[in-house]
């Protein structure tokens, strides 16, 4: 999550062996590598950066803490001034400083350039009302915005700051119920151990037992995964969609209720993570509602037989008893025995499937469990937890606090900037094409079609000579290059000094080309 200059360093270390690799690469691999190279450049970045996101309001959005704007105090009772930047303004105007990727936020506005940044420290991406110049600082900070300690670098229960090169494991987002003032913790992101009461180190022991077992008795897929592995008691990946963490659950107690019903995993326990008698509880009620449903069928023994008969004789309008039926009724019976006396008890389902109808349309709430655990527990949440909050007048209340429990969240996303569409004022995205195409687009308008017409014509000249390499696999050197442009030029004399100066100082032995380190 802490963005620094590792990603950077790794990036310029690729290109830089890229470079410095040209020579023994065909034409075919060197363009395929500017495009790969391109290509995670846009994956690392995939979205145009030009645009900061304060002018439209609170938004679910991407946010960056930044510490070298708002370092940590020495002393841990000093107030820390917390501020968080969008995407745009941690690539324009804080790339160079050190981020803590915080991921999605809800109902959040842009710090930058407001008073909760250092005036040494503007928003380059948008205008100042006074000057109608870019670079703002000193505008009123949001006051809706709420921070967590996830702000200053730290997260989960333990408050752990994180260190992407040391953290092993995975973590995982609280949908966050409420903000600190209210219980909750502020979508805070949490450690799998800390959620169920195992310390932070557990797979330690693991890990030593395994390096005492014999040869052969390890797990090699194991070994060659670095990961943490989740702790025992702890859900498995697959089997949810979102977490709501013990301190919004207990700051929520009638969420409580749901836990192991439709939608719902059982609950998972501070103290303990997932219990072969939670189940048990949870299902009780439910039992009970069976149970409930075979005592209104208990009326008469045969309501489980009558409906298919009852289908039988209003199909079949004609049908009559069997013969043999009849001869065990007696004669005085027999002869009483008329069509409205048969249909005249069947009219008891009737009735029954009438008294049904209310628990059927009745609120989700009232087949809940009537009692919840008393201990803390975390509520795993799967798919299609959204379909079964009730949603009754009683209950709705509940969740008009909570958007992201009623419906499905938007979060706000810039435009992809392999799109094009960034315009020539554009700086940083799109393609070198993109952006040189963009430049031409400002210049002089004959200066520009001579332009494009030099380019095009270098273009051709320049492909006609890659193309015998490219077609025989045979790598283009640094001398290839040197002395095609020194031919363009008609500096004939160039070429043999050239020629004559690289087989003095050696090269290969085959072809007599030299490796040229880089650029």
């Amino acid at each position: 999550m802490e963005q620094n200059k590792d990603s950077q360093i790794k990036f310029e270390g690729v290109r830089r062996d890229s470079l410095g690799s040209q020579n023994s690469q065909t034409a075919k691999d060197f363009l395929e590598d500017q495009l790969r190279l391109e290509a995670d450049a846009r994956e690392a970045l995939p979205y145009s950066f030009d645009s900061c996101t304060y002018e439209l309001g609170p938004l679910r959005q991407i946010l960056f803490a930044c510490l070298t704007c708002n370092p940590p105090p020495e002393n841990e009772n000093e107030e820390y001034k917390t501020a968080a930047v969008c995407y745009s303004c941690s690539i324009a105007c804080h790339g160079e400083h050190t981020l803590v990727e915080l991921f999605n936020k809800r109902n959040f506005i842009c710090d930058c350039g407001t008073t909760r940044m250092p005036a040494t420290s503007p928003c380059t991406l948008r205008e100042d009302p006074k000057t109608n110049k870019k670079g703002v600082h000193s505008q009123e900070a949001a006051q809706g915005n709420k921070y967590n300690q996830n702000f200053q670098n730290r997260f989960c229960g333990c408050s752990e700051k994180y260190d992407p090169n040391q953290e092993k494991g995975i973590m995982f987002q609280c949908m966050g119920l409420g903000s600190v003032d209210s219980g909750g913790c502020g979508e805070d992101w949490w450690h799998p151990e800390c959620l169920i009461g195992l310390p932070r180190d557990w797979y330690k022991k693991m890990e030593s037992e395994k390096k005492q077992e014999p040869l052969g008795g390890g797990d090699a897929a194991g070994d060659e995964n670095d990961e943490t592995p989740l702790p025992p008691g702890f859900p498995a990946e697959d089997d949810f969609e979102h977490l709501i963490c013990f301190k919004c659950i207990d700051s929520n107690p009638w969420l409580k209720r749901y836990a192991g019903t439709k939608g719902f995993m059982p609950p998972v326990y501070q103290n303990g993570g997932l219990k072969n008698t939670s189940s048990q509880e949870i299902k009780q009620e439910p039992e009970n509602n069976k149970k409930r449903k075979a005592e209104d069928d208990a009326d008469g023994e045969s309501s489980a037989t009558e409906p298919s008969a009852k289908r039988t004789k209003e199909e079949s309008p004609k049908t009559e008893l069997e013969p043999s039926s009849l001869a065990s009724i007696p004669e005085e019976n027999a002869t009483k025995q008329e069509p409205s006396e048969e249909i005249q008890p069947k009219t008891e389902p009737e009735a029954e499937s009438k008294s049904n109808i209310p628990s059927q349309t009745a609120p989700k709430h009232t087949f809940l469990p009537t009692s919840a655990p008393i201990e803390s527990f975390s509520l795993f949440l799967k798919e299609d937890f959204l379909n079964s909050f009730c949603r009754c007048a009683e209950c709705y209340p509940n969740l008009v606090p909570f958007p992201q429990l009623r419906e499905e969240e938007d979060t706000y996303e810039p435009p992809l900037s392999e799109d094009g569409d960034a315009g020539p004022g554009s700086t940083g995205t799109g393609s070198i094409l993109e952006r040189g195409e963009a430049a031409l687009s400002n210049v002089d308008r004959v200066k520009a079609i001579e332009g494009a017409m030099i380019y095009n014509h270098l273009r051709d000249k320049v492909k006609d000579f890659l193309r015998p390499f490219a077609e025989s696999g045979t790598a283009v050197s640094a001398d290839d290059v040197k002395g095609y442009f020194e031919r363009l030029r008609g500096d004939e004399n160039g070429i043999k000094d050239a020629a004559s100066r690289a087989e003095a100082e050696g090269g290969d032995s085959e072809d007599n080309r030299r490796e040229q380190n880089g650029y």
